[in-house]
């Protein structure tokens, strides 16, 4: 019998090291000290655990190799209580590090990963697992998306994309067309639509993407957020807080906007869920260094209503 999740999310670890309450940013030749610094498992990490903590059934398709890394993510997603079934363990290092350096309103970031594996824990995973969705961390295209692709669709699994990706990545690629076109659910942030549609304008780059989407939305930081279904533009404002670092906060917006989404809440009910946990992230260091609840959400949103 197929395994049963409400959601898969296929994506690997990072380890983040982060640092903050920088008083400048590095210059070659300079060193700069900070006051702040925390490490703790980011990438998909961040998405599944906040999933997990709003009360979604989550099953992680993530490859894990032999190294410090790798146990330092593995034994922090065991203290949380994920589920370990579609994780993959490789006799080798599997190293995926990014260093961030932090700042109040944005981060700037240093990454180094090993080789992938051939085939990743997610193409292996989909064969025996059953969710309502599968939440990808960034935009993929190419080849082993389309096998995903297909067994996606046999299943019946509504896809749900995250815009992350390279600066080069243009809706000029068909590939790239095609992966935007095959998600029910898009999720960029505005730095990512112009880089994506070469737009300057947020709202036409915004309506670029809708073309090909059922369902676009968009993160854009302190002013909150767009979703945009046809011809249907929501916006919602970003929550009060004083940030103390924004690294994960579109994870954990994605993590809540999926929440209320699978719960088949109003889409702009959605939209208020995904600010709501990601701006509440952005309260401690790293994507999943602050624990947010269904019921505090619950209660925030009845509180702003009152």
């Amino acid at each position: 019998m197929a395994r049963q999740y409400d959601v898969i999310v296929a994506g690997d670890y990072f380890l983040d090291l982060i640092f903050s309450e920088l008083p400048a940013f590095p210059e070659l030749g300079r060193e700069i000290v900070g006051r702040g610094f925390e490490m703790i498992p980011g990438g998909a990490y961040n998405s599944a655990v906040a999933m997990h903590r709003l009360g979604v059934k989550v099953g992680w398709a993530a490859d894990f190799g032999d190294d410090d890394f790798s146990r330092f993510a593995l034994d922090h997603a065991a203290a949380e209580g994920l589920d370990d079934a579609l994780f993959v363990r490789h006799r080798r290092p599997m190293r995926r590090i990014t260093v961030s350096l932090s700042y109040p309103a944005d981060r700037a970031f240093v990454t180094y990963c090993d080789p992938e594996p051939a085939i990743p824990a997610a193409i292996k995973a989909l064969p025996s697992v059953s969710a309502r969705a599968l939440y990808l961390p960034g935009l993929y295209a190419g080849p082993l998306f389309d096998a995903g692709l297909a067994l996606l669709r046999a299943k019946r699994m509504k896809l749900i994309m995250d815009g992350n990706c390279p600066d080069a990545i243009s809706l000029s690629d068909a590939a790239v067309r095609r992966a935007v076109r095959s998600a029910d659910v898009f999720m960029p942030n505005a730095d990512e639509v112009h880089r994506m549609t070469g737009e300057a304008d947020l709202h036409v780059g915004l309506a670029a993407l809708a073309a090909l989407c059922p369902l676009v939305v968009v993160k854009d930081g302190g002013r909150g957020a767009y979703a945009c279904r046809g011809r249907e533009l929501l916006h919602a404002p970003a929550i009060a807080v004083a940030p103390i670092d924004t690294t994960g906060a579109g994870d954990c917006f994605d993590a809540g906007f999926v929440k209320a989404w699978l719960d088949d809440r109003p889409l702009a009910e959605c939209l208020r869920w995904g600010v709501v946990v990601g701006g509440l992230s952005t309260l401690a260091r790293g994507g999943a260094g602050r624990v947010t609840t269904s019921q505090e959400v619950e209660a925030r949103l009845s509180a702003a209503a009152a």
